[in-house]
């Protein structure tokens, strides 16, 4: 740098420095536009959440988990005993090298192993404590450690596979009880905070944002999903509110890679709470059942229907003598309301009807052909699934002449025989002897039984060819279909 050059920089700086002076003597021009910055900066730092007094108010009514699980191990001297049975039976000598002189036979010893280590929390002073059923299924000794290092054995209760919630006793009182809160105040994007045992490290706490709520992962339950770190270890264990409340049993992660990715997910603590009643007074769960398979309602096909909007549950099929048949529920109807309650997605329904007391007289609402139709049905109790009994085939009859409108949607379609119609159990309905084009892409294929067009039923060929021949060809067309036990739709949608 030239002198010159110097002199320039040094000039220029002599003519900035009183007004740089000046501000900073009135502290009016440059400092004032900083200061609503630096006031919402401090702001945000007050309204930052502290975990502290939670975790000294939650914390004691945290457990730690430990399974345990017997095994038989066989003695040594049984596995010689069948060593030298295996080289007598196939090379006619004994074990080379063995001893000559019989040895006494061990019996089969049984030893324990560590099984697994979870959490869970104290819903009672008298020692009812809460966990996920996965933690403690086929545990043969539960032992639960208290954050003051007391053990304890605990009697498991009950367990639920269906909700992965579990209930077991341990001998105390005086217990420290959690909260319970309310789910309906809940709100996406509220902090929570999680307490457990993540690979075995007891009372770790972690903390996130509700990330959603209602997500369906499960038949019965709408999970509450969080961003709070979850990792083995922690199942069972509580999701805290703000306010110290339980509103969640932490359950499941989504994971490619075993561990914690950034979405975790909790058992809704209303519907546990149901659970552990059930367990606490009978040591199972009794839930209702209808005997319908359903499915989602598509755009399409409640416009295909005349369906106002895409919502309830499409019944795909009805178990025969079940409640819903007894109630006249049939394949094809849309049920729209349980007990008076809208039914938005099909998801909605089993949880309904899981949830009512078996034996209960209640009311379904369902859209049927253009209409809504209020039945009447008593729930029953849920069973395990029997298996399907196919009657004996008939006689074959003669087939009767293929349809020759059903051409133009790639089908061909035959009246039912009479021993098919009784097989079936149906009044009416054309079989699909061949499916292509339009119709073998919507999914139809030989063997299928086509119940109605458009919402119009049909129990000949000569039904299905006039009710083809009153629809706009160019549009698609709805078909409500039997396959095996099951109904469902499918839209036929013409080349273009």
């Amino acid at each position: 740098m030239t002198n010159r050059d110097r002199f320039m920089s040094s000039s220029v700086l002599a003519r900035r420095v009183p007004a740089l002076a000046l501000a900073a003597f009135s502290g009016l021009t440059l400092l004032a536009p900083m200061q609503p910055a630096v006031a919402q900066a401090a702001q945000a730092t007050r309204t930052l959440p502290d975990f502290t007094d939670l975790v000294d108010q939650v914390g004691p009514s945290v457990v730690n988990i430990r399974t345990v699980e017997r095994v038989t191990r066989r003695g040594s001297g049984e596995m010689d005993e069948e060593m030298q049975e295996f080289f007598r039976r196939f090379f006619g000598q004994p074990l080379p090298n063995a001893p000559r002189q019989n040895r006494p036979q061990q019996q089969p010893q049984e030893e324990e192993r560590p099984r697994g280590v979870g959490s869970g929390f104290i819903l009672t002073p008298d020692g009812y404590v809460m966990t996920n059923a996965h933690v403690v299924e086929d545990a043969s000794e539960v032992i639960v450690t208290l954050t003051d290092k007391r053990e304890f054995k605990a009697r498991i209760v009950g367990a639920d596979k269906r909700t992965d919630v579990a209930v077991v006793k341990i001998d105390a009182t005086g217990l420290p009880a959690v909260k319970v809160g309310d789910i309906s105040r809940l709100r996406v994007g509220e902090w929570v905070m999680a307490i457990g045992s993540p690979f075995g490290l007891e009372n770790t706490v972690t903390a996130g944002i509700v990330s959603a709520k209602q997500r369906d992962t499960g038949e019965y339950l709408p999970f509450i999903q969080t961003d709070v770190a979850i990792n083995p270890g922690n199942s069972g264990g509580p999701l805290i509110n703000m306010r110290g409340e339980v509103v969640g049993i932490n359950s499941q992660i989504y994971s490619r890679s075993g561990g914690f990715m950034g979405i975790s997910f909790s058992i809704p603590i209303d519907e546990a709470i149901r659970v552990s009643d059930q367990l606490r007074a009978s040591g199972r769960v009794s839930r209702g059942r209808i005997g319908v398979q359903i499915d989602q309602v598509t755009k399409d096909v409640a416009e295909s229907i005349g369906l106002p909007k895409a919502q309830g549950a499409l019944v795909r099929g009805v178990e025969s003598g079940s409640p819903g048949d007894k109630a006249g529920i049939e394949p094809g109807d849309v049920i729209l309301k349980y007990d008076g309650r809208d039914i938005e997605r099909p998801s909605d329904l089993p949880r309904m009807v899981g949830n009512t007391k078996p034996g209960t007289k209640t009311t379904v609402t369902v859209f049927r052909r253009g209409g809504n139709r209020d039945l009447s049905i008593t729930v029953a109790e849920l069973e395990a699934e029997q298996p399907t009994r196919r009657p004996a085939s008939g006689k074959e009859e003669p087939k009767p002449p293929v349809s020759a409108a059903a051409k133009s949607l790639g089908l061909a379609v035959t009246e039912l025989t009479d021993a098919q119609r009784r097989e079936l159990k149906l009044r009416g309905g054309v079989r699909v002897e061949s499916a292509s084009e339009a119709a073998a892409r919507a999914g139809l294929r030989e063997g299928d039984i086509i119940l109605s067009v458009g919402n119009v039923e049909v129990a000949s060929v000569k039904e299905f060819d006039a009710a083809l021949g009153k629809m706009d060809r160019s549009k698609p067309v709805s078909v409500l279909f039997r396959r095996g036990d099951w109904a469902q739709y499918a839209l036929i949608r013409p080349a273009r």
